[in-house]
């Protein structure tokens, strides 16, 4: 098969879809790896790496779309990629399509087949491709955090840890999952109080049991939310829903019920956001305010740990990759079940059943088509 990366366009983006690494992984088990010059640069890793590897450079996006049957990115196309698709291209990526109705109906319009990192499966039901980034982005997010409340950001002027004969800054964190446990280790090693919501009995119950004292466990509604908010200095919103949109757990009308200064930081904003004021920003403006309340929007914050993340990523996603290389992706999705999940559109049908519910679309269901 011949496989490709390029360069992403993204603002502030800096990762990279394929190591050096990678490249010598495929072209060992016979596959031709294109490369756009220039594209690791922001991850450290320069063309004569990629061409020790045993990949081809070329010099334009637009000759590596045109030439590879398999197109390995980290974030989804942009408005100026739409066109450079094409049919039956597998597209391995994250794609996020349920906050994104122009890329879905792009994708769906040019038949290609997007396999989205996101919704990949493993064996307990996990997300092991989210897992690393969702790490990377909750770690990030106390750090975001702690620097907005500063008061030249526009924050509270409060150290999350305070020092002796001062309070302890208060960090709630909207949900359990990955994102939301790195969150908790980041503000609990740097001394902070924090509180930590969920709405699986069980997830409360492992946090507490890993933590115990050192944070507050609750259950998840809207009054204990609202409430909770009052008295925070930095809310993380680590909501996922695997697939689909993030849901609306911080209301506009709470805004004005926090302290001002206090910090929103939304990690949920690839999926739309878990506040309702949510929009996405970029690493050069990341914040915007209001009613008082300073927010962190960044849609691809693991970007700005570029080395870090990138081969965090790669290490996950060159596993599927490959299967997908080595077989082609219908034969690899009948071969590994945890595939299935992950393409989200085959040839001109919308095959993400949350993505379809979000947008009332048509959904179908894949294994009818291969």
């Amino acid at each position: 098969m011949k496989v490709g990366t390029v360069k992403e366009i993204k603002h502030y983006e800096f990762r990279v879809g394929l190591t050096p690494m990678n490249v010598k992984e495929y072209v060992a088990r016979g596959h031709e790896v294109f490369v756009q010059t220039g594209a690791g640069a922001g991850s450290s890793f320069s063309d004569e790496d990629y061409v020790a590897a045993g990949a081809t450079i070329l010099q334009t996006a637009e000759e590596v779309w045109a030439k590879c049957d398999m197109i390995v990115k980290v974030k989804e196309p942009l408005k100026e990629e739409y066109d450079l698709m094409r049919e039956d291209q597998i597209i391995y990526t994250y794609l996020h399509l349920a906050a994104d109705l122009p890329l879905t109906k792009a994708m769906l319009e040019r038949k290609v087949k997007g396999v989205a990192y996101e919704t990949i499966r493993d064996n307990n039901g996990g997300l092991p491709l989210l897992k690393p980034m969702s790490e990377v982005a909750g770690k990030l997010s106390v750090q975001a955090g702690a620097r907005c409340l500063e008061k030249i950001m526009g924050g509270r002027g409060v150290l999350l840890g305070g020092v002796p004969g001062t309070s302890k800054a208060n960090v709630v964190v909207i949900g359990g999952g990955v994102v939301g446990k790195s969150a908790m280790k980041m503000a609990i090693g740097l001394g902070a109080n924090v509180t930590v919501f969920d709405n699986n009995l069980d997830t409360l119950t492992t946090l507490d049991d890993i933590w115990g004292s050192q944070i507050q466990t609750l259950y998840s509604t809207p009054s204990a939310i609202e409430a909770a908010l009052m008295d925070a200095d930095l809310v993380i919103g680590a909501v996922l829903i695997p697939g689909g949109a993030a849901p609306k757990l911080i209301r506009k009308e709470y805004l004005s019920k926090m302290k001002p200064g206090s910090v929103i930081v939304d990690v949920a904003v690839d999926q739309g956001g878990c506040a309702e004021t949510t929009r996405a920003t970029y690493h050069d403006n990341p914040t915007f305010v209001v009613d008082g309340v300073v927010h962190y929007c960044v849609a691809n914050m693991p970007g700005a740990v570029s080395n870090t993340s990138t081969i965090a990523l790669t290490n996950a996603t060159l596993a599927y990759g490959l299967k997908i290389a080595d077989m082609g992706l219908e034969a690899a999705v009948k071969a590994n079940k945890n595939l299935l999940p992950g393409v989200n559109t085959y040839k001109g049908h919308l095959t993400e059943e949350a993505v379809a519910r979000d947008f009332e679309m048509e959904y179908t269901d894949l294994t009818t088509l291969l």
